[in-house]
């Protein structure tokens, strides 16, 4: 994607979050879209212009942006791509409309906010087919919009749900970033965070690093420390000594994926602190919206488990770590049992003993 046109700043007026930096917005025009190259942090923050839906498949697929409910949203932005580059009938439109919809599922198999977005738009399709030209992007458009206005409102409802769990003084672990740039604005885990601090509450954050991607130290950091909340970073092997030193209060993380029965998927390396929250009596908690909630999924078994290249753990940089012909394992998510689980946040409620009738029971709740 290097000869996408960059920008050093996002150029919309004001982001839909209301922040100063987005993961991924529609320009005005709906004609193109721009995404943060989250690979770039925190070196430097600059947003890719991008005028096809290949490209957003693309972009998702290489990281160019990412986190659940963030590749949802970049989803439905970029079926409005789909539907600007098709001037066919209704027949055509529908099936130019799906393709676009198959080639972005096929991105990113775990995140089921994706393949949530996407459905959300192809479930209108013959609502708006017959449609003139103009009026067929206006209506994706304001489809893809709505979807991410609504992520932002249901960032900052479970965000306040969770903050009543977090103490005044607390240490918070957490473990890849779930905020603002894995979601449409304000963040899951990190929402939590902002939340207990807009309640007045002292928090006090440890960052997980986050092998093999960085994400912890180099996007959770970076959020929290441009927005004056105390952060330190740690290694992934250095949590369980901080446990045993009573250093960590909560845990707060994420999710891209949640079984019917409370089970989580989230980016590798959360199941150990899951153990490791059990075993020194810590509460283990996950903020997510309801849209990551599979229903049709009936255990973290059942969960697709995206596996990435090896390179991506031995190469940092530029340059490769292991020896020449050793090849390494990558599998992106692990799924941590729901009896690990204390709580799930999300804009419907919290699930509270995690199980399958507390899922079952904000799945009859309206959105």
């Amino acid at each position: 994607m290097d000869e996408l046109r960059m920008a050093r700043t996002l150029p919309v007026e004001v982001p839909i979050s209301g922040a100063s930096y987005s993961a991924v917005e529609l320009a005005d025009e709906n004609d193109r879209v721009w995404m943060m190259d989250q690979r770039l942090l925190p070196w430097q923050e600059a947003y890719r212009e991008i005028r096809t839906v290949e490209r957003v498949a693309e972009g998702i697929r290489q990281m160019v942006i990412r986190g659940a409910p963030a590749i949802g949203i970049a989803a439905a932005y970029g079926m409005v791509l789909a539907a600007a580059a098709c001037r066919g009938d209704a027949g055509d439109y529908e099936r130019v409309m799906k393709q676009a919809g198959d080639l972005l599922r096929q991105a990113r198999p775990t995140a089921v906010n994706l393949g949530w977005a996407v459905d959300m738009v192809v479930g209108t399709l013959s609502q708006h087919a017959d449609l003139g030209y103009e009026e067929r992007i206006r209506v994706v458009a304001e489809l893809a919009r709505r979807i991410h206005e609504q992520d932002v409102a249901a960032c900052k409802a479970m965000g306040k749900l969770g903050a009543e769990r977090i103490r005044d003084g607390a240490t918070v672990l957490t473990h890849c970033n779930a905020g603002a740039l894995a979601t449409g604005g304000y963040g899951t885990a990190l929402g939590v965070i902002r939340a207990a601090r807009e309640a007045g509450k002292a928090v006090h954050v440890l960052a997980d690093e986050t092998r093999p991607y960085w994400q912890g130290v180099r996007l959770t950091a970076w959020e929290l420390h441009r927005d004056g909340i105390s952060v330190e970073v740690i290694t992934d092997g250095m949590a369980a000594h901080h446990f045993s030193q009573g250093e960590i209060d909560h845990v707060v993380v994420g999710s891209d994926r949640i079984a019917r029965n409370g089970d989580v998927a989230n980016k590798i390396g959360t199941y150990s602190v899951a153990c490791l929250a059990r075993m020194h009596d810590r509460p283990f908690f996950v903020a997510a919206p309801f849209s990551t909630v599979d229903l049709v999924c009936p255990t973290g078994r059942d969960i697709p488990i995206e596996q990435r290249e090896s390179r991506e753990v031995t190469v940092i940089g530029e340059r490769d770590y292991a020896p020449i012909g050793v090849m390494a394992r990558y599998p992106a998510f692990d799924v941590t049992p729901h009896d690990l689980v204390s709580a799930i946040f999300t804009e419907r409620g919290v699930v509270d003993p995690v199980d399958e009738r507390g899922v079952m029971a904000l799945a009859g709740r309206m959105g």
